[in-house]
């Protein structure tokens, strides 16, 4: 007889549980507190067994009332510019509520034996006016509304900082996938345009670049999703970019990358490395006759990642900043690591090499794929 799968259970089964918790935790809470206040009275010789047993009765009357108390405040009426509409019921409510809690918690007392019946009805709510027990029974009133009071208002405050919380991240999801909607254009235009400069004079080579370009295009959907992936996937994605301008430049074109292999897991943004080496291929090496060479180094230092891009190209331009530079990769790029990293938690940065060429740093935390690659 074959196994049946076990299937989730329904709310209505977990309701009663919940519930008997909540009443055992209330029973001990109660308790707890009849405890504390019976505690002066527990070094009287006589009548420590009343003392407790009373003490106990009158707390254990507010467990049992604060589901009507709760019940009763969800239904007057709000406060908002009308205090007299607020304040009236809530006086009634208060005076009513504490009389039933006294006559309970004296009819209890008297069941049990530790007061008499005299004083278990009519009597017990007059002998607790004269003795100021009413005040105090009051007082606690007072305090379980406050409390109840501020608890709604956490939970209101809560919920609008959840609220604002989705609203901001939803909005950042939003600009990174316009940003990244961005580079997707772009990057196809480029590639296609050089695979059209080859079909007449190689078509051979462009049928290879047509089947690198169809690795690229699958690569990018299977992760359009993803704002951060694995490095080893993104090196995968830059591997097939690199052999179409392999291909295009032939010897003029040298690629070195240099990749510690403890940090192919750690997770980076997504496509962002093409845009990278394609800006050093095209403003760096395609004006030099003699071409040059693209290095990519990534390595763990502490707890960042440090990845490099460099070229030993022409170089920036004089008095070139990152902020006027008019080209879509860097910008976008450097917009895309401030979402995924704000308030300073990322760097990146674009400058001159000494030897000549340019050089971009980006610094990132350095942090791991959660869960095993399929």
């Amino acid at each position: 007889m074959a196994a049946q799968p076990l299937s989730p259970p329904s709310p209505d089964n977990w309701a009663l549980p919940r519930l008997v918790r909540r009443i055992a935790l209330g029973a001990v809470f109660w308790t707890a507190i009849g405890l504390i206040f019976a505690l002066p009275h527990l070094s009287d010789q006589t009548g420590r067994r009343e003392a407790l047993i009373g003490t106990l009765i009158e707390w254990w009357a507010w467990g049992l009332f604060i589901p009507l108390i709760v019940a009763s405040q969800k239904r007057l009426p709000a406060a908002r510019g009308r205090p007299l509409q607020w304040l009236v019921p809530q006086a009634l409510l208060a005076i009513v509520l504490v009389s039933g809690n006294i006559l309970l918690s004296g009819f209890a007392a008297a069941l049990l034996r530790v007061a008499p019946w005299s004083q278990a009805m009519g009597a017990r709510l007059a002998v607790s006016v004269l003795d100021g027990a009413f005040l105090w029974s009051l007082l606690v009133y007072c305090l379980i509304i406050g409390v109840w009071h501020a608890y709604l208002y956490q939970q209101r405050y809560v919920s609008a900082e959840l609220r604002m919380t989705r609203l901001e991240k939803s909005f950042t999801q939003a600009r990174l996938n316009a940003l990244r909607m961005q580079l997707d254009p772009h990057f196809i235009f480029n590639a296609l345009n050089t695979i059209s400069s080859q079909v007449a004079r190689d078509p051979k080579l462009a049928r290879n670049m047509i089947e690198h370009l169809g690795d690229l295009l699958r690569l990018s959907l299977d992760s359009q999703n993803q704002q951060e992936i694995p490095l080893v996937q993104e090196m995968a994605f830059l591997d097939h970019y690199l052999a179409i301008q392999k291909i295009r430049f032939g010897d003029a074109l040298n690629i070195d990358i240099r990749l510690e292999p403890d940090i192919m897991l750690a997770m980076v943004p997504n496509l962002f490395m093409q845009p990278l080496v394609e800006n050093a291929i095209r403003h760096g090496l395609s004006s030099r006759a003699g071409g040059g060479t693209i290095t990519v180094i990534a390595e763990a230092i502490g707890k960042r990642l440090e990845i490099r891009v460099l070229d030993d190209g022409v170089g920036l331009p004089p008095a070139w900043s990152i902020e006027r530079a008019g080209g879509l990769g860097l910008s976008v790029t450097r917009e895309r690591i401030a979402g995924l990293h704000p308030g300073g938690n990322a760097h990146f940065a674009v400058g001159r090499r000494t030897e000549g060429g340019t050089e971009v740093n980006i610094s990132l935390p350095l942090r791991f794929v959660e869960r095993p690659l399929e």
